[in-house]
């Protein structure tokens, strides 16, 4: 099977390729001998005539830090017409741009397979979707209210305070059981985000990791173990945590197992949960997942060629129901 894809995503020339989980689906898809076109979100335009068009560059990849990659001639896709695969892998804030894009890829769904499903992203937001799924949650409180916080910590003690549409460990803060500018930070989050914020107690066992779990269709692709950096209680890599190899836990296979068929049934292909622990999920990304080449480093895999094995059965299914 040949596939003509386009990737949504920050520009190529940014990308760090030494862990860049679009970069390898790329270098997987080209490969496999697929077109590849590379185009960002604000090129995105809905005509009069209800067809989405993006402004995209062919491009070509390689694993040469400083060289990765080849842009041909900027062309105009037809999104619903001159692809059969879309990647929505630009990084969030998921804000009004990133649901209105959502909105506009949704219009090409019946054309063109959008991975993740562009309607169920956008319902499904990493700190709001694993709402759905409590009974594995540390417990959690949403709200812009201090006071309710105040009370939060007086059952829970010392609590973590994120923004609820954050991303990459940013923003996360840690306040001890004395709620020491407590108050203050609620000020800041207020006046920066308009959403409510999320908070929970501090997890102790987050010092022996947090471990990001793949899933591809719902099923366990792999998973790798973060680590926080000298002084950090973040794991994220991107805020300078370490990857080493792991195994799931009994818990962590239990809510795999849970989520695995809701996922598969939202078109949510390639997902990355966050488990700290072994048994408290935090986290179920959705928008941009990451990890896969740490993965695949330690475990000896493929992911990425996993996710287009996973690409190519939904895309025979669609045919064949056609």
């Amino acid at each position: 099977m040949t596939l003509r894809v386009a990737v949504q995503m920050d520009p190529i020339d940014s990308i760090k390729i030494a862990g860049d989980s679009s970069f390898a689906l790329i270098l997987a898809a080209q490969e496999r001998g697929y077109p590849v076109f590379e185009y960002h979100v604000e090129s995105l335009t809905l005509d009069e005539d209800d067809r989405l068009f993006a402004h995209a560059w062919p491009v070509t990849v390689q694993r040469v830090e400083g060289n990765h990659f080849t842009r041909g001639e900027q062309v105009r896709l037809d999104l619903g017409k001159d692809v059969d695969v879309v990647l929505m892998r630009q990084d969030p804030p998921f804000h009004m741009g990133y649901i209105t894009a959502t909105h506009m890829l949704e219009r090409i769904a019946d054309e063109t397979l959008v991975v993740n499903d562009p309607a169920n992203v956008r319902n499904s937001p990493e700190k709001v979707m694993v709402l759905n799924y409590r009974r594995f949650m540390p417990p959690t409180l949403v709200t812009r209210s201090v006071d309710e916080v105040r009370r939060f910590m007086a059952k829970h003690g010392a609590i973590v305070v994120k923004p609820i549409h954050g991303n990459g460990g940013k923003a996360i803060f840690r306040i001890g059981e004395n709620a020491e500018n407590l108050t203050a930070l609620f000020e800041v989050f207020n006046q920066t985000w308009p959403e409510p914020h999320m908070v929970q107690p501090f997890l102790p066992e987050v010092a022996l990791g947090d471990k990001r779990i793949v899933l591809i269709d719902g099923e366990v692709a792999g998973a790798i173990n973060r680590l926080p950096g000298e002084g950090e209680f973040r794991s994220n890599l991107a805020m300078g945590g370490s990857a080493q190899p792991t195994q799931l836990s009994e818990s962590e296979a239990d809510i795999c197992a849970a989520l695995g068929p809701d996922l598969k049934r939202l078109g949510l292909t390639f997902v990355g949960i966050d488990v700290i622990g072994g048994k408290w999920l935090t986290e179920i990304n959705v928008t941009s997942p990451t990890g896969i080449v740490a993965i695949d480093r330690f475990n000896n895999t493929d992911t990425a060629a996993m996710i287009w094995n996973a690409i190519e059965r939904r895309i025979n299914e669609r045919r064949a129901a056609a």
